[in-house]
């Protein structure tokens, strides 16, 4: 069995990385380069660096935080925000990422994961994927814009034609989850595992070590993203990696 991925993550706006709560009251957490830089050192497996402000404020990714990053670490960068053709992808590629992270711009024209697998190869086209559940409607449905747009795509069908369409990746992160601590949405994750055979990162919610154990024992997910329990320490990647290993989990020490 592949070892499984404990992946911290990077929202930055303004040059500084953030973190809120269902998307909102963003709070400043520090330098990119810094905070990247000390995840490598506590062995980190992949690094996440999103640019949560760009597709809003209508402009390209910051190519030059993205650059200075990626010469902090070695380990799998993966970039995404503000993406929206193969330009913009090439332009990450080469300012250092490993992998390119879409959301808004796969869903308004799906051609572009195709393309992107095409011209950089699946491995390079992760499709990013903001969900939220609707009780209404008894479904999740995909949100765009970061997280301030919702669309009529349900989520479970969206995964599954986004991998159709080339990604060699999802990245799937519960609304209704994030930032709250409260654990991973099992359910959200065992529902898209059972449509798609490309690799699962699931991200929203972690607070606590048992919530990645039971993320990798309950759903097929291969990767579990965190971003506010790691920033302010209240969790270091050894100490999850260790008693993952303990329960039986495979990890990289």
């Amino acid at each position: 069995m592949l070892a499984k991925r404990i992946i911290p993550c990077l929202d930055v706006a303004d040059g500084r990385v953030k973190k809120g709560v269902h998307f909102v009251n963003l709070k400043d957490v520090g330098d990119p380069v810094a905070i990247a830089a000390a995840y490598e050192k506590q062995g980190a497996d992949e690094l996440v660096f999103l640019d949560i402000t760009a597709t809003n404020e209508k402009r390209q990714t910051m190519s030059s935080v993205v650059e200075a990053v990626s010469k902090q670490v070695f380990m799998p960068l993966t970039v995404g925000g503000g993406i929206k053709n193969l330009a913009d992808m090439e332009r990450m590629l080469k300012a250092g990422a490993d992998k390119t992270a879409i959301n808004s711009a796969a869903v308004a024209n799906p051609a572009l994961i195709s393309q992107g697998a095409e011209w950089f190869g699946s491995q390079a086209v992760v499709v990013a994927i903001d969900v939220r559940w609707d009780p209404v409607a008894g479904k999740y449905f995909v949100y765009t814009h970061g997280g301030q747009q919702k669309t009529d795509l349900e989520a479970v069908a969206w995964a599954k034609k986004a991998v159709e369409l080339g990604a060699g990746e999802l990245l799937i992160t519960s609304m209704d989850c994030d930032g709250t601590k409260d654990g991973f949405d099992l359910k959200l994750y065992q529902t898209i595992g059972r449509v798609v055979n490309v690799p699962i990162i699931a991200s929203g919610g972690a607070g606590k070590i048992q919530d990645f154990v039971d993320v990798f024992e309950q759903t097929p997910v291969t990767g579990a993203l965190a971003a506010s329990v790691f920033h302010f320490k209240e969790l270091t990647i050894p100490q999850v990696k260790q008693m993952l290993a303990k329960k039986g989990v495979p990890v990289r020490q």
